[in-house]
């Protein structure tokens, strides 16, 4: 995987791959170039069976990303957002891979977009949250009037979203959009998730988050069960070597060795 990016910093270690905004002189906020940056190392991560799950990160301490670089934008620099979304995510609806949010600093506008596009959300004690685009007459285009009133329900989603008030990691935690807080070392937390993703098996988890996400546009409960089996994640773990490796290190009483190639490569 490249890893010589101008406005990110990527890291891999063994399945984990980790990206960090690396634009701290503007809190990490998002131009073009950088946004471009990230739909290709997301790309990438998607591609690369070898790597199983992602964490996003800020450079520096004090912010995770503030959103959309409006400097930029004031001096006529086009916003060109990728066809994946805001970072390379927030519109990349057939990504199933498990992505982790480790949020340090403040998560404003956009910054907020991406970690409610993330899978788990891993907030240091000082993060901040917020949606202020109704206060200088924009609105948050990322996903967040969709994911938020999913994630916590109508009735506490559009407050936050027609006032841009600012959320603690402790009230984001309250609320549900926040999976667990931290005192420092936010990517040590991010990790520790990390790595007990690593243990099941890839084919399982992302089975598992492709229907979820595709059951949330169903119709009825029932309609998202009778979807289930026809899932192309589902149907590649149905195919794959990790079903059948699971039971068998089940009943031999070991540690299963997964393996996450392609359906077609796993039929043995």
């Amino acid at each position: 995987m490249k890893t010589d990016y101008q406005h990110i910093l990527v890291e891999t270690d063994g399945r984990v791959l980790t990206v960090a905004i690396n634009r701290p002189e503007a809190r990490n906020a998002l131009h073009a170039a950088a946004n471009a940056e990230l739909a290709e190392v997301f790309d990438a991560f998607e591609a690369d069976d070898e790597l199983w799950v992602a964490i996003i990160t800020g450079a520096g301490d004090k912010a995770f990303c503030a959103g959309n670089d409006l400097k930029a934008t004031a001096e006529g620099a086009g916003l060109n957002l990728p066809k994946s979304g805001f970072a390379g995510l927030t519109s990349r609806f057939d990504g199933c891979k498990p992505v982790i949010a480790a949020v340090n600093g403040v998560a404003m506008g956009g910054g907020f977009e991406i970690v409610l596009a993330c899978d788990v959300v891993v907030a240091d004690d000082s993060a901040i949250f917020a949606l202020p685009e109704a206060r200088i007459g924009l609105a948050p285009l990322a996903g967040a009037m969709h994911r938020l009133p999913r994630k916590i329900g109508l009735a506490r989603a559009l407050p936050l979203l027609i006032t841009g008030r600012r959320v603690s990691a402790a009230e984001g935690k309250e609320l549900g959009f926040v999976t667990e807080v931290v005192s420092g070392n936010v990517l040590a937390g991010a990790r520790r998730w990390a790595a007990e993703i690593i243990q099941c098996s890839p084919c399982s988890v992302r089975a598992i988050k492709s229907v979820v996400a595709a059951g949330l546009d169903e119709p009825s409960l029932k309609a998202a069960m009778e979807a289930e089996t026809a899932n192309p994640a589902m149907v590649d773990l149905f195919r794959s070597h990790d079903f059948k490796e699971g039971p068998r290190a089940f009943v031999e009483k070991r540690a299963p060795v997964w393996k996450a190639g392609r359906a077609k490569e796993q039929t043995s």
